[in-house]
């Protein structure tokens, strides 16, 4: 709120500081060069993972076929939840690889993988071989880390930033 001329309160204007201070949080990045080695592989997971449940590539089922599973487990309606899990790894997984929008991308990327772990895996116990919730922790691991340190030097979020590279 400001106070005007007149002595009364009116809801202040956003500033351009206000809007741009947002943007720079979201694209700052306390990373150097090593963030590279969390962001590539992990975003040709994701992007991979995502691309099974919305495309059906590399042997995946499609959005039809990941939708009915979905809903077999409990998760309905299937076809919403494989669009919105298929999307944020497949688009959050190509964030990832390029380094835009790191920050939300590695926080919806966490959260997609504590859905997965709670929902699927953690029954199974720890091991894969079981389908366990190993992997889903390790990428749950490399996304909490990116969400707090950012896309690191060789990105568009530093670019844009106004840093450089």
């Amino acid at each position: 709120m400001t106070q005007s001329t007149t002595g009364t309160f009116a809801p202040a204007q956003a500033s351009t500081a206000t809007r741009s201070g947002l943007a720079a949080r979201l694209l700052r990045t306390s990373a150097g060069w090593d963030a590279l080695a969390l962001r590539i592989p992990a975003g040709i997971i994701f992007a991979a993972h995502g691309a099974q449940k919305l495309f059906g590539w590399f042997g995946g089922h499609g959005l039809a076929g990941t939708g009915q599973w979905l809903e077999s487990i409990g998760l309905a309606p299937g076809y919403l939840m494989a669009l919105l899990a298929g999307g944020a790894e497949f688009l959050g997984g190509l964030a990832l690889l390029v380094g835009l929008l790191v920050r939300p991308a590695a926080v919806v990327l966490a959260f997609t993988m504590l859905v997965a772990i709670f929902t699927v895996h953690i029954g199974n116990g720890l091991f894969m071989s079981n389908n366990g919730y190993e992997f889903g922790l390790a990428l749950l691991a490399i996304s909490v880390s990116l969400a707090v340190s950012g896309a690191g030097r060789a990105s568009f979020d530093r670019l844009l930033s106004g840093k450089g590279a």
